[in-house]
């Protein structure tokens, strides 16, 4: 029997994007998110802050780019439909992204007077960033409408969204820190972690609703017991890390990477929620997997040149975290 290459190629990548995406928003939701906590933060530990996410950075934007390239070449219509809805939010993203860059330099070069404007320029574009991923999402979630109603739904996962952030942020900072900047991360995560409940919530209860499609995966008999567990295990990890802010830090600086973890797992327990709910559409309700996909042919080539970079990208990733593993140092620029 000979396999099936024109349905599974598509499967292919579709699943490689997903990845891409799950593992962006969970690594540089962290930078990302101690952007965000800039505006709760003192200088010096600002400086502690930068330390603990330098290395990484970078490295963690490269899943986006990897993410991006994936949708224009294995789904170019979906590429097309997708980026025309959203245009606007995805420039204000890149604002975003270009400001944070230009920030993060910038403040390692100028005089220590004027190193305060370009941390809020970090901070502001740490935001703004945030606010258009989360826009996006609560866009995507209701079927690309950009009426009223989908507007101020992505509105609120856009606030959700980088609550979010600013709790996988704090979460890193309990990691990377110590002393007083470490038992303040854990204040900045239980504030945080409100928020991301709220926004994991509103994004659960209205995917359903968004098509009656979504509404018989989730509320049929038997695919609610199938699905049940990723909405129970969510809300008892919600509920098991918010009761551990109360005794972090712990002695010796035990389970410090477990907030970060967990909320990890969070996130992909959500992912995989979203997957679940908009399978096989890449669009929602408008374009299949299949419907979108380049040509046979055209992923099969391209699929040569990911499993190349693919894992280069993976063994960077994890040789960078291992190198720069511990405990974030004082800063200093040579």
């Amino acid at each position: 029997m000979s396999f099936d290459w024109p349905t599974a190629l598509p499967l292919i990548f579709a699943g490689l994007m997903g990845l891409a995406i799950l593992i962006y928003v969970i690594l540089d939701g962290f930078d990302l998110g101690i952007g965000i906590l800039f505006a709760a933060a003192e200088d010096t530990e600002q400086d502690t802050m930068i330390a603990a996410i330098g290395p990484f950075w970078d490295a963690n934007e490269t899943w986006l780019v990897l993410a991006v390239g994936l949708l224009l070449v294995a789904f170019p219509m979906a590429h097309g439909v997708i980026l025309t809805a959203l245009y606007i939010p995805v420039f204000v993203l890149l604002v975003g992204l270009i400001l944070r860059g230009v920030a993060f330099d910038f403040r390692a070069k100028v005089p220590s007077g004027k190193k305060h404007r370009w941390n809020r320029i970090f901070f502001l574009g740490s935001v703004i960033a945030s606010l258009a991923q989360g826009y996006m999402l609560g866009v995507y979630v209701l079927g690309l409408d950009v009426g009223v109603g989908g507007m101020a739904f992505g509105a609120l996962v856009a606030f959700c969204l980088a609550a979010a952030y600013a709790a996988m942020g704090a979460a890193w900072v309990i990691y990377k820190a110590e002393g007083a900047l470490q038992k303040k991360a854990v204040r900045w995560l239980r504030t945080a972690l409100v928020l991301t409940a709220l926004g994991m919530a509103a994004v659960s209860l209205a995917t359903p609703f968004a098509s009656p499609r979504i509404f018989d995966k989730w509320f049929v008999w038997p695919e609610m017991l199938y699905m049940s567990p990723l909405p129970i295990l969510s809300a008892l990890l919600f509920l098991w890390l918010w009761r551990q802010t109360f005794h972090l830090p712990k002695p010796d600086d035990r389970h410090s990477l477990t907030p970060f973890l967990t909320l990890a797992g969070i996130f992909v327990l959500g992912f995989a929620g979203l997957a679940w709910s908009f399978y096989p559409f890449v669009v929602p309700d408008k374009l299949t997997i299949w419907q979108a996909a380049s040509a046979t042919e055209s992923l099969a080539i391209i699929l040569v040149g990911t499993v190349v970079v693919l894992p280069i990208i993976i063994f960077y990733s994890f040789y960078a975290y291992r190198v720069f593993g511990g405990k974030a140092t004082d800063l200093t620029y040579d």
